[in-house]
């Protein structure tokens, strides 16, 4: 057994007074960002880019400044939500986030593409480089509520949001389908190994109304996101319906035309 240095970088011991280094990324000087909080799912084509567009949107509304940080590189589709094709250098080296038409900031790889169709063909760690640039390279102006955008899973860009990015909360999109027990596991003990709080659920696809007859049609079944919620002690934060008028919206850049009603609950949890 070694001798401990009293200097944690050099010395091998394993001690209770062992300092960890931060793996934080600097916010650089220029910017100032409140609250970080990163929407994720546990798998894809759940609505969680929607979501994250829904939320920026009602804080904007509240007349906080929201920002989105779009950290799904390979599937970035927040601009196309909010009509945004490319954004400008700022100074000093720094970008400057694309603004929305209500004054939402929002950062995507797909603002400094030429083609935004273009495959993105990284691999992990280049793509959790471009992130972490999004944090440190990028003005952000006095952003009260920042979202962020994450891919879905446990890989290398999640890993590098969680470690390098202040975040002070984690919101979950599941849907109602069986499989929701398993994302819901998942995610709790991922929050939990990063230390980062699980704020809630919001569950979309709830249900969609029949257009003729006004009947809630549960199109992926009965949810179980209330059982899972109350086995980890979680509030459920929004049911979400199928709503053609949403989908609408967001095809045509007009995601602040959205209703965000249903989301207000989950709003003020954030906002206190």
């Amino acid at each position: 057994m070694s001798e401990c240095t009293h200097n944690c970088s050099t010395c091998g011991e394993d001690c209770a007074s062992r300092t960890q280094e931060s793996l934080l990324a600097e916010l650089n000087p220029k910017s100032k960002v409140r609250k970080v909080y990163a929407v994720v799912s546990g798998k894809g084509g759940v609505g969680k880019s929607t979501v994250t567009s829904m939320l920026a949107v009602a804080m904007q509304k509240r007349g906080f400044r929201a920002a989105i940080l779009d950290a799904d590189i390979t599937g970035p589709s927040i601009p196309k939500a909010f009509a945004l094709d490319s954004t400008d250098a700022y100074e000093d080296g720094l970008l400057a986030p694309a603004l929305t038409r209500t004054g939402i900031q929002v950062m995507s790889l797909n603002l400094l593409l030429e083609d935004e169709t273009a495959p993105v063909a990284w691999r992990g760690p280049v793509l959790a480089g471009a992130v972490k640039q999004f944090w440190t390279d990028v003005y952000w102006d006095n952003v009260d509520y920042m979202f962020v955008d994450m891919p879905p899973g446990t890989g290398d860009v999640p890993l590098t949001v969680f470690q390098s990015l202040p975040i002070d909360g984690i919101i979950l999109v599941t849907t109602p389908q069986d499989l929701v027990s398993m994302i819901v596991s998942k995610a709790v003990g991922l929050a939990k190994l990063m230390n980062i709080p699980l704020l809630g659920i919001v569950e979309n696809y709830a249900w969609l109304t029949c257009p003729d007859c006004g009947k809630k049609i549960e199109v992926f079944g009965k949810s179980h996101v209330e059982e899972m919620a109350a086995k980890y002690d979680l509030p459920v934060l929004a049911h979400l319906p199928i709503d053609p008028v949403v989908a609408g919206f967001m095809d045509v850049g007009e995601a602040e035309s959205v209703d965000t009603g249903d989301l207000e609950d989950a709003v003020n949890l954030l906002a206190r």
